[in-house]
C-alpha cells in the first residue's frame, strides 16, 4: 500500500513526518488512540500463583533415593536421605538451583513439566525440591521438572526445596 493510499493513511503519514521533524519518532505508529497507562498493578506473578506444600511429600524421598542410589553407595544414600528429611524447608531462585547442579531447564512440552503444570492449573500443590549440594556443585535429587516448570513461567522464581 503506498502512502497515498486509503482513507486515514495520509493522515497517518502526516502524523509520522511531524514526530520525526521534532524528534518524537516512534511516538506515533498509527492514528488510534493509545490505551490509557493503569496504575493498577498484579499482586502476584504466575509464579507465585503455585501452591506450594509445607513439607516434602513421602514419596519424593523414596525417588530421591531411588536417583541417587544410581550416584552413590547405599550408605551414602542413606545419610543423605536422613539429612534431606531434617533439613528445614528454604527457598532458592529457579536458575540458581539449576546452574547450581549444571542443569538446564526442560521444556514446557516435557512430559513431567506438563504433569506438574496441570497440576497447578488444577489448583493442587505442588511438593517442595530435594537438593543434594557438595563442593563441587549441587545435584536436584528430586523436583528437576518442578524446578523446570518454575523456570519456564520466571527464571528468577522461587522454588521451595530442603538442601542437604
Amino acid at each position: 500500500m503506498s502512502r497515498s493510499t486509503a482513507g486515514s493513511m495520509p493522515s497517518l503519514w502526516a502524523k509520522v513526518a511531524k514526530a520525526r521533524a521534532q524528534n518524537a519518532w516512534p511516538a506515533v505508529w498509527h492514528d488510534r488512540p493509545m490505551a490509557k497507562a493503569t496504575t493498577e498493578t498484579l499482586q502476584t506473578g504466575p509464579v507465585e500463583k503455585i501452591k506450594w506444600l509445607d513439607d516434602v511429600a513421602d514419596h519424593d524421598y523414596d525417588a530421591a533415593e531411588a536417583y541417587l542410589s544410581l550416584k552413590f553407595d547405599k550408605e551414602a544414600v542413606r545419610k543423605t536421605v536422613k539429612h534431606l528429611r531434617n533439613a528445614s524447608l528454604t527457598t532458592r531462585r529457579a536458575n540458581d538451583i539449576l546452574r547450581a547442579a549444571g542443569l538446564t531447564a526442560a521444556p514446557l512440552d516435557d512430559p513431567g513439566v506438563m504433569k506438574d503444570l496441570i497440576k497447578v492449573i488444577e489448583g493442587r500443590h505442588l511438593s517442595p525440591v530435594l537438593v543434594v549440594s557438595a563442593e563441587i556443585g549441587a545435584d536436584i535429587a528430586d523436583g528437576y521438572h518442578r524446578v523446570s516448570l518454575v523456570y519456564r513461567i520466571d527464571p528468577y522464581g522461587e522454588v521451595p526445596l530442603k538442601i542437604a
